[in-house]
């Protein structure tokens, strides 16, 4: 564990990676910053919990991904009465709506730019000026971590550096792309860095169905099912698109036109 206090501190932010290098490019970020900041940090999930609560912080930038003890962890362990607020700092787009989903301040997605950490910083400082016993919101991140949803309703993509959200319920299907899946609505599409496995788990089985090893559907919005080879059908969805099935799955697609349940 580390303690800068050259400065006479504003306000003060712990920095939490098991990675010497992460950490490093974060506090060199924050030390280019004009406010006077007392920088902590920490290595794993135990000295965050530590740190935490002996330090205070006002803000914690908080790896999701750390042997033992991850960063949702950290939060579990340290409880609504002493968790500050968090950043979550993620390799991966698919802890993003996770991030969102237990009232995350922001997260960020490695590596950091100096751009993407500036939005999140000046958004922390304006918090951090108008934030007062903020114990509801904190709460209510606890909560929603000891209860999370299980099956996700919205999807956060990230584009030319901003982040929207996509309604799962807009998606016609799913297409694998590597270690990436393609979004497909009615209208646009949008790249996700997740597998199509990893984002099966995520979905609702009773809306979203793999019908193909590289396509899932939203079964709400097929609108028709021919025979296409033996064992193998092609599904209309409702924008006239045509997905052929594979074999492997055609038990589940004679289950529905047999309209069992």
């Amino acid at each position: 564990m580390m303690k800068c206090t050259e400065k006479q501190a504003q306000w003060s932010a712990l920095i939490v990676d098991d990675e010497p290098f992460a950490r490093a490019s974060l506090r060199t970020l924050l030390e280019r910053e004009p406010d006077a900041i007392t920088i902590f940090e920490a290595r794993n999930g135990q000295e965050a919990t530590s740190l935490i609560l002996n330090e205070r912080p006002d803000v914690v930038f908080l790896d999701v991904q750390m042997p033992e003890m991850n960063g949702f962890d950290v939060v579990r362990q340290v409880g609504a009465a002493a968790m500050p607020e968090v950043v979550f700092v993620t390799a991966h787009d698919r802890f993003a709506i996770q991030a969102f989903e237990i009232n995350a301040l922001d997260y960020l997605l490695k590596p950091v730019s100096e751009e993407r950490f500036a939005e999140a910083l000046q958004r922390t400082r304006s918090h951090l000026r108008r934030h007062g016993d903020d114990g509801e919101r904190i709460v209510s991140l606890l909560q929603t971590l000891a209860s999370p949803p299980k099956t996700l309703k919205r999807i956060a993509v990230r584009s030319a550096g901003k982040t929207r959200f996509v309604d799962l319920e807009d998606v016609l299907w799913i297409q694998a792309a590597e270690n990436y899946v393609q979004l497909h609505t009615a209208t646009s599409r949008h790249l996700v860095h997740a597998t199509i496995q990893s984002m099966l788990g995520r979905l609702d089985p009773e809306v979203f169905v793999r019908v193909h090893r590289s396509a899932i559907v939203n079964v709400r919005n097929i609108m028709q099912i021919e025979t296409a080879e033996p064992g193998e059908y092609l599904l209309t969805l409702d924008n006239g698109f045509c997905i052929q099935s594979s074999r492997r799955y055609n038990e589940i697609i004679k289950k529905w036109i047999s309209n069992r349940p």
